[in-house]
């Protein structure tokens, strides 16, 4: 057996659901005067398989917390299998779970669970995003007067945001806080979940729809500043450039926002 057919036929065994080597691989081996190579390879491959437990249990804290012990390891060796590692850091091990739940269960259970995984997902991609070039407010106070009408801005690498159908921000936080688990609810209305990374803090909040569009306005039809208070006079009238230049402080304040092209 050539090397990079031995490293494939081991790769395979290591993803695979079973402990038991195939002959071939088996043969290609020696044991040692205490250990067989049965048992040394069911020994890697079972440390193999719980390491990727742990990887997934750590990023899915608050699915763990729903589930339990037992419901999430099977749910977990499921996504295993169809799922096996494909990067050199296991980081991005856990990136298809929320997809994984959508298809493995009925949607009566994954719509909730799925969302909930995608929000703990968020929170991930939050924390090890790059830092990027914060806007702050001394750059607005910078800014000449006929510049304001054409600014654009843009979401700091670490923003991420999320539109909630469930009670996902209440039941992330039962399991952060341990408080008792409170049951997955549909809201009345769905809400917008913006996290971003503060320094080295992953903070939260929940929009109200306004603000939401707003962002959404921003970021995603690419409003300048004009455009934005035009489409705020619709709700606040003449307060609408007071409305959008509280809000754009408040999302500097945060570090949601970093400069655009004009």
């Amino acid at each position: 057996m050539r090397l990079n057919e031995w490293q494939q036929s081991f790769e395979r065994y290591l993803s695979g659901a079973s402990s038991a080597a195939n002959v071939a691989l088996g043969a290609s081996l020696i044991g040692g005067p205490t250990l067989n190579v049965r048992t040394g390879l069911a020994i890697y491959h079972n440390a193999y398989q719980a390491r990727l437990q742990e990887v997934l249990r750590g990023d899915y804290s608050a699915v763990l917390n729903w589930l339990g012990d037992e419901e999430f390891e099977r749910l977990a060796a499921a996504y295993i299998r169809q799922n096996p590692s494909v990067h050199y850091s296991l980081r991005w091990f856990g990136k298809g779970f929320e997809a994984f739940i959508r298809q493995h269960l009925v949607p009566e259970q994954s719509a909730p669970l799925a969302e909930l995984a995608a929000l703990e997902w968020a929170f991930t991609l939050a924390f090890d995003a790059p830092p990027g070039t914060p806007l702050s407010v001394q750059d607005m106070a910078e800014l000449a007067p006929h510049d304001w009408p054409t600014l654009k801005v843009s979401p700091s690498p670490s923003l991420q945001w999320l539109e909630c159908a469930f009670n996902s921000v209440a039941l992330w936080r039962s399991a952060k806080e341990e408080t008792p688990f409170p049951g997955s609810t549909g809201l009345n209305t769905p809400c917008v979940v913006v996290i971003c990374r503060n320094e080295l803090v992953c903070q939260y909040r929940s929009l109200e729809p306004e603000e939401a569009n707003a962002i959404k306005g921003l970021f995603e039809r690419d409003w300048n500043f004009a455009e934005l208070c035009s489409e705020l006079t619709v709700i606040y009238g003449e307060g609408a450039p007071l409305q959008a230049v509280t809000w754009l402080k408040q999302w500097i304040h945060d570090g949601w926002l970093q400069r655009g092209k004009s």
